[in-house]
C-alpha cells in the first residue's frame, strides 16, 4: 500500500480570470496525476474571488468557466469530490470560530498583505489603502478551507507553502486550546520537487501569467488560437541559420505542451532549428498544429459544459453534498468543543 493510500489532499482554485496554458501545464495536469493516489478533493474558491472581483455575472461565469475547465481536462467527479466553496456554508462558520483562536501578528506578516503594504508605502499613501478585511484575513479562509476538510497534504507552489504553514499554525492553536474535545488534522504542503517543472513562457517571453496579460487562453476557437501564437515575438535570425531551440519561447511552448505522442515531432523540430533550414514562421505553425491537436477535445467538452442546462451544476451539487457530509461532521465536533 502506497504511503498516501487513504490520506486527504485538497486544491482549491481562485475563479479570477479565464483558465491558459500555463494554468494546464503547472497547475491541472499535475494536480490531476495527485489525485490517483489520495482521497482528493477539489474546489472552486468562489469567495476567496470577492476580494477583487465585485461584478457577480463575472464571478458566476468565471467559477463556471474554472469547473467546467477542469472537467474537461479529465477530473472525474466520481473519484474526486468536486465542489464550489460558497456551497458549503459550513466552512464560514468555522472560519468565525478560528479567526478567533488567531492571532492578529501573524495575519501581519501575510504575504499578500505585506507585499500590498509594501505597494502603498513605495506609493507614498496610506500602508492600509485598498486593503480590505478580505485581503487581510484571507489566510483564515484558506485555512478553514483545508481543515474543515480534515486535509492531510495540500499541494501548492513554493509561493504558497505560507497558507499551508498558516493553517498548520491555526490548527494548532485550536488544539492547544480544545484539543480535549476536538483536534484538527495538522496539513502538510507537497511542493513539486526542484526541476521536475519549467516555467512556462507567455506571449512576452515572461512567465505565462494573468497579472502580465501574455497568456494563452485554453479555449480559443481554432483561428484565434493561430493568430495568437503567430503574434509570439521572435529575432530576426535568417530561415536558413542555426538558431538555439531552448532560447525561443515558442519552442519552450512547444516542449512543454505536447503529449508523448508528438515526441518525434518535438525532437525533429529541434535537429531542424539547431542544424539551420527552420524559419520561426514554421516553428509556430508546428507549435499551432500540436496544441491545437491537444485542445480541440478539451475545447468541445468544455463547450458542451459551458451551455446552459449542461451536467456540470449537477456535479457541482452533488460534490456539494458529499463535501457538506465532510464539512458537518467536523464542524459539529468544534461546536461542541468550544
Amino acid at each position: 500500500m502506497s504511503e498516501a493510500a487513504g490520506k486527504v489532499s485538497l486544491t482549491g482554485i481562485k475563479p479570477s480570470g479565464e483558465v491558459h496554458l500555463g494554468n494546464l501545464i503547472g497547475a491541472v495536469r499535475p494536480a490531476l496525476r495527485l489525485a490517483e493516489e489520495y482521497d482528493s478533493l477539489y474546489f472552486i474558491a468562489d469567495y476567496h474571488a470577492l476580494t477583487s472581483i465585485r461584478d457577480a455575472e463575472l464571478l458566476r461565469h468565471y467559477s463556471r468557466s474554472v469547473a467546467a475547465a477542469w472537467l474537461a481536462a479529465g477530473l472525474d467527479p466520481k473519484r474526486t469530490t468536486f465542489y464550489l466553496q460558497s456551497d458549503v456554508p459550513e466552512i464560514f462558520e468555522l472560519n468565525w470560530v478560528m479567526s478567533c483562536v488567531t492571532g492578529k501578528g501573524l495575519m501581519n506578516r501575510a504575504h499578500a498583505y505585506k507585499a500590498a503594504r509594501d505597494r502603498n508605502v513605495e506609493a507614498g499613501e496610506d500602508p492600509d489603502a485598498g486593503v480590505n478585511m478580505g485581503l487581510f484575513n484571507y489566510p483564515v479562509l484558506m485555512a478553514v478551507d483545508i481543515l474543515i476538510m480534515e486535509t492531510d497534504v495540500v499541494p501548492v507552489g513554493k509561493d504558497q507553502v505560507q497558507h499551508v504553514e498558516y493553517a498548520a499554525d491555526i490548527a494548532g492553536s485550536f488544539n492547544h486550546l480544545y484539543g480535549d474535545a476536538y483536534s484538527f488534522t495538522v496539513p502538510k504542503a507537497i511542493v513539486p520537487e526542484s526541476g521536475t517543472g519549467e516555467t512556462l513562457p507567455g506571449l512576452d517571453g515572461r512567465k505565462m501569467s494573468k497579472s502580465y496579460d501574455n497568456t494563452i487562453p485554453l479555449f480559443l476557437p481554432e483561428n484565434k488560437l493561430k493568430k495568437l501564437i503567430r503574434r509570439i515575438p521572435t529575432d530576426s535570425t535568417p530561415v536558413e541559420a542555426p538558431k538555439d531551440p531552448d532560447s525561443s519561447s515558442v519552442f519552450q511552448i512547444l516542449n512543454q505542451v505536447a503529449p508523448p505522442s508528438a515526441a518525434d515531432v518535438v525532437a525533429d523540430t529541434r535537429k531542424r532549428l539547431e542544424a539551420g533550414g527552420m524559419g520561426w514562421g514554421e516553428l509556430k505553425n508546428v507549435l499551432f498544429d500540436v496544441l491545437n491537436t491537444e485542445l480541440a477535445p478539451m475545447r468541445e467538452r468544455y463547450e458542451e459544459l459551458m451551455e446552459p442546462g449542461s451536467e456540470l451544476d449537477e456535479t457541482l451539487a452533488r460534490g456539494a453534498d458529499r463535501a457538506r457530509t465532510r464539512a458537518g461532521r467536523v464542524l459539529g465536533a468544534v461546536r461542541r468543543a468550544v
